[in-house]
């Protein structure tokens, strides 16, 4: 796979730290797995297996070890493992995910799960360390992760909404403050839409606090997505070998706002903003101005259309092109690129595709889990990676090869 790799790339590679990697999983009552205790000794890792046998569960799980809600979006509940006879209405059990993660040369333990309080309300419990944290933000100071799942294979055919989760997923891995933004703007938005939709009439003051931090928090997230854009823009316009080059760009009317003046006047701007569709948005039952308005938009450069006119195998290129870029970017800055969760992804990739995404992979140092279910797919990483096969919620060994 080196002859796949400039020199300059390998260099940029070359000069990375090691990246964070998982050394120890184990799982409690996690969707299919019961139990799960998985030594990977921190190597890049395969995991085939049939339809169904839990190869997304196990990355889901891995997903819940930085802030979010996992690679599926589930409540918490959802993701605790049922047995075949139970109810829908039978209450959650509680589940556990912990892990022994190599980061910035040193060992942390890391630990999330569902808490049932005797009140049966849901909590997230997060511990470092053994050590209860305050809130699920703190992971990201330890971890970072990106993924791609089969679901995204659309991402540029979908919703601006579903673009702009995947791009918070990108700002997530190198600002971990970012996600208690997101959050911090979110809880304000349904709040304010909340008081809006009331029979009575809002109280004033507690309305344009609300707008404040969404403000506040808004113009913090747009800047913050901005920034990640422009930096990743160049390497994405470069391309990675069979994987072309992308146009990005971020589009949104409070982007604007940042682009012609502080991010201060551009806050006041957008708590004018609000305060003024106040009627509008109590009427459509949802907020039409900030940052929830804005959207990535990408072009596939060499053919210069745009992605979502593009084929699926096309689509998919430019999305782990994009990837590949931000990595790229990571560790350029920070020194160590972000855990990889890539879900079936040979799936729509001919041969050359995937032999350089697997050499891109090993060259980087990344520790990524790969899934898909015919292991004779990633026969390019014998030798590279760890290779198990999934079933009925249990792993087997196939050591480094398929």
């Amino acid at each position: 796979m080196d002859g796949m790799m400039a020199q300059s790339e390998r260099q940029t590679w070359a000069d990375a730290s090691a990246a964070p990697a998982v050394a120890r999983l184990t799982l409690t009552d996690f969707r299919s797995y019961a139990a799960l205790d998985l030594e990977t000794e921190g190597a890049l890792m395969v995991l085939s297996g049939p339809n169904g046998a839990g190869k997304t569960n196990l990355l889901e799980a891995l997903s819940y070890l930085v802030p979010g809600r996992g690679l599926r979006g589930a409540r918490l509940g959802d993701v605790a493992r049922r047995e075949s006879g139970d109810a829908p209405e039978t209450p959650a059990r509680s589940w556990a995910v912990a892990a022994r993660v190599a980061t910035d040369g040193h060992e942390v333990r890391l630990g999330t799960g569902l808490d049932l309080g005797d009140d049966g309300r849901e909590r997230r419990i997060v511990r470092i360390d053994g050590e209860t944290a305050s809130n699920q933000a703190s992971l990201g100071a330890h971890l970072a992760m990106v993924w791609l799942t089969p679901q995204m294979d659309g991402l540029f055919a979908a919703s601006g909404g579903d673009r702009r989760r995947f791009l918070d997923r990108l700002v997530f891995a190198g600002d971990a403050a970012h996600a208690g933004r997101v959050t911090a703007y979110d809880n304000a938005a349904r709040e304010r839409l909340k008081l809006l939709s009331g029979e009575r009439a809002p109280d004033a003051h507690w309305l344009a606090a609300l707008e404040a931090t969404m403000a506040e928090k808004g113009i913090a997230v747009a800047a913050a997505r901005l920034a990640l854009v422009e930096a990743l823009a160049a390497l994405a316009a470069e391309g990675a070998g069979p994987f072309p080059g992308a146009h990005l760009t971020l589009a949104g009317e409070v982007e604007g706002w940042l682009a012609v003046g502080p991010a201060l006047e551009a806050e006041e701007r957008l708590k004018a903003a609000l305060a003024q569709s106040r009627g509008e948005d109590a009427q459509a039952r949802r907020t039409t101005r900030g940052a929830q308005r804005s959207d990535l938009l990408v072009r596939h450069l060499p053919k210069n259309r745009p992605a979502a006119d593009c084929s699926t195998g096309e689509q998919k290129a430019l999305l782990i092109g994009i990837v590949l870029a931000h990595a790229g970017l990571r560790a350029r800055e920070r020194g160590a690129v972000p855990l990889l969760l890539l879900d079936e992804v040979a799936a729509h990739l001919d041969a050359d595709r995937r032999e350089a995404l697997f050499g891109r992979i090993v060259e980087m140092g990344a520790q990524a889990w790969l899934t898909g279910t015919d292991a004779t797919l990633f026969q390019p990483l014998a030798g590279h990676a760890r290779f198990g096969h999934v079933a009925d919620g249990c792993i087997t060994s196939e050591g480094h090869r398929p």
